[in-house]
């Protein structure tokens, strides 16, 4: 016979079977989580993937992000070393960003969670 609750008259929630303890999140693969997760990062990190894109190419490949958090963004992933900006002559000079070297090392992870989103949207 199950536990129930004698104030509400619910049944109670079977304890978890035991197991392994949990994983302890390092504050590593915190920051990283945090960084890339971002709104809006991963997608910028995304649309770097196949090469160097100007700034309007990134805006464009990313819909929806305005061109003020689309430059913090950008800023933000350059400090950290994840991506390089170029600067090209003319007028007016134009900007362009590609992934650096440990940009490169998350491609692997991103194209593995860009292959996940599309079978867990597969019915969207």
């Amino acid at each position: 016979m199950e536990a129930r609750s004698a104030a509400a008259g619910t049944e109670r929630p079977a304890a978890p079977p035991a197991g392994p303890p949990p994983v302890v999140v390092c504050s590593r693969y915190h920051e990283a989580v945090e960084l890339v997760g971002r709104r809006w990062s991963g997608a910028i990190l995304f649309s770097l993937i196949d090469g160097p894109r100007y700034f309007s190419d990134v805006a464009a490949a990313v819909p929806g992000v305005s061109d003020r958090l689309l430059s913090q963004r950008l800023r933000e992933l350059e400090s950290e070393g994840l991506i390089e900006r170029a600067v090209h002559e003319g007028s007016p000079a134009r900007v362009s960003y590609r992934l650096a070297a440990p940009g490169e090392a998350l491609v692997p992870a991103l194209q593995a969670l860009y292959d996940w989103a599309q079978d867990w949207r597969s019915d969207a």
